[in-house]
């Protein structure tokens, strides 16, 4: 039953999509835009800026190009959820105001005597 559920599958579906669009955005960011902007910066290849800390056998390496390419990768997917959410939402309050109030279902003639009557009868009281 909890699987049935309208929430549950929109949640799936949103999980599913979000995932391939990141891997979208992904490719978009290490493909498209380090390159273009290590040709603008002078040749730089961001996947492979880092520092080494230490000597010996065992130094550490701090990729950071990686990381700036997980920063620009973060930033494009937040914009892009912040712009359809915005959208989404602008959907809904125009849907909603299109939408007519409900009308009042009309009183039998009838009804309408009996009240007249009634509040006649409390006046009188």
């Amino acid at each position: 039953e909890f699987i049935a559920r309208g929430n549950v599958l929109d949640m799936a579906v949103g999980v599913i999509i979000g995932g391939a669009f990141g891997k979208i955005v992904t490719s978009l960011v290490n493909n498209i835009l380090m390159p273009l902007i290590g040709v603008i910066i002078g040749g730089i290849d961001f996947s492979n800026l880092s520092v080494t800390i230490g000597s010996g056998e065992n130094p550490a390496v701090i990729g950071y190009g990686l990381f700036i390419q997980n920063i620009i990768d973060f930033l494009i997917v937040a914009a892009c959820i912040f712009f359809i959410v915005k959208f989404v939402s602008k959907l809904s309050r125009k849907k909603k105001a299109e939408e007519p109030a409900p009308e009042l279902p009309k009183k039998d003639e009838q009804v309408v005597l009996l009240e007249e009557i009634r509040d006649l009868l409390k006046k009188q009281k």
